[in-house]
């Protein structure tokens, strides 16, 4: 903030609440915020019922947590930013000087264009700028604990996927296969509570499984088709996702080709996946590889992971893709998410890992590959 000449930071994404404040709830269907000033302490302002939860969640103290009146919930004539803005500035806690410079997170989920213009209208002598993801850069390199939460997120989601590969039978409902994952989700492993997901298991099945995305139905599965899932295990809110693909049956040719030649990719990809390198870099390793196949992937690889709310497990920071610049350090986390998704058919695996200074820990030992149930 001191580099960039700020004078307060208003943040909104509830991943970065979480990571400034402890503040844990599902309230950020309803507007909330920490505001950061340039000295001093950090305050949450949320609904006010929900500003009573803050004090058993976040570290503030209660002088520092603001709720605003129910009655400005979902009004057309007025917004709750209105209140935020206007009580910031009561206290002090936002300049009433023109030469104020104050970030928002202006392309942060739950952040609405009538947010934005509540605030705006209550700080006219402010310049209001980007914050262009400050907190989430931040937040890209863990701590030794953060590391560890992450490494019970793996284990969490090791025990997920290996129910969900098991629930994965001709004749189950997709649906039944769901409620075992969850459950699964949920519980969590020895010793460790699950928590719930940013994103919904999702199970493209048969001829959607060459569509991301897709979550499931209360169709039978059925011998000869493929399933791909994507999951992840979930430890106070930090997420290790991970995805594998099912075939019931013998699997066709074209199908076994692909998950060999991605497997082989994401070999090469882990191996780059250094302290040194660049996202291109990894990007690049795998991209050769598949291409030795005959194979090409539009799309990202991969991208960093952490602390996830609805509706992304994604830190929205770091992207491995070709024009991805970023040296990767010590203490990042990604998901390398390798989908293939082809003219009716699909194929999906992916890794979660830490970088460490000796390369690439993964969170889970699922085996890699397509796994096939005769």
């Amino acid at each position: 903030m001191a580099e960039r000449s700020l004078s307060a930071l208003i943040v909104v994404d509830p991943a970065n609440l979480y990571y400034l404040t402890g503040y844990n709830a599902w309230s950020f269907y309803t507007p909330q915020c920490v505001i950061v000033p340039a000295d001093g302490p950090c305050h949450l302002f949320s609904r006010y019922m929900d500003a009573q939860g803050a004090q058993h969640t976040a570290y503030l103290p209660p002088e520092h947590i603001h709720g605003y009146p129910d009655y400005l919930v979902h009004r057309a004539d007025m917004h709750p930013f209105d209140w935020i803005a206007g009580t910031a500035l009561e206290i002090g806690l936002l300049p009433d000087t023109s030469d104020a410079h104050i970030a928002l997170e202006m392309d942060a989920h739950f952040f609405s264009p009538r947010g934005f213009l509540a605030i705006q209208g209550q700080l006219t002598h402010a310049s209001l700028v980007d914050s262009h993801e400050l907190v989430n850069w931040v937040r890209v390199i863990k701590s030794e604990r953060e590391q560890a939460k992450l490494r019970s997120a793996g284990q969490i989601a090791q025990r997920v996927m290996e129910i969900a590969i098991e629930q994965i039978i001709p004749g189950r409902r997709q649906c039944d296969v769901v409620a075992e994952i969850q459950h699964a989700q949920a519980l969590g492993s020895q010793y460790l509570g699950g928590d719930y997901p940013a994103i919904v298991p999702m199970l493209p099945t048969g001829i959607t499984s060459g569509t991301p995305h897709l979550t499931w139905s209360d169709l039978p599965l059925l011998t000869g088709e493929a399933t791909t899932i994507e999951i992840a295990g979930v430890h106070q809110r930090y997420h290790a996702p991970l995805a594998r693909t099912v075939a019931l049956g013998t699997p066709p040719n074209r199908l076994r080709t692909v998950a060999d030649a991605v497997s082989e990719g994401m070999a090469a990809a882990l191996e780059q996946m250094r302290p040194g390198s660049t996202g291109r870099d990894v990007h690049w390793a795998f991209a050769r590889t598949i291409g030795r196949y005959g194979l090409e992937k539009e799309s990202r690889i991969g991208y960093s992971i952490g602390i996830g709310y609805p509706p992304d497990w994604g830190e929205r920071t770091m992207s491995i893709r070709p024009e991805e610049e970023t040296v990767i350090e010590a203490g990042m986390a990604f998901h390398i998410i390798l989908g293939m998704w082809m003219d009716g058919w699909g194929y999906e695996t992916s890794e979660s890992l830490l970088v460490t200074s000796e390369g690439a820990e993964q969170l889970t030992n699922v085996p890699r590959g397509l796994t096939v149930k005769e």
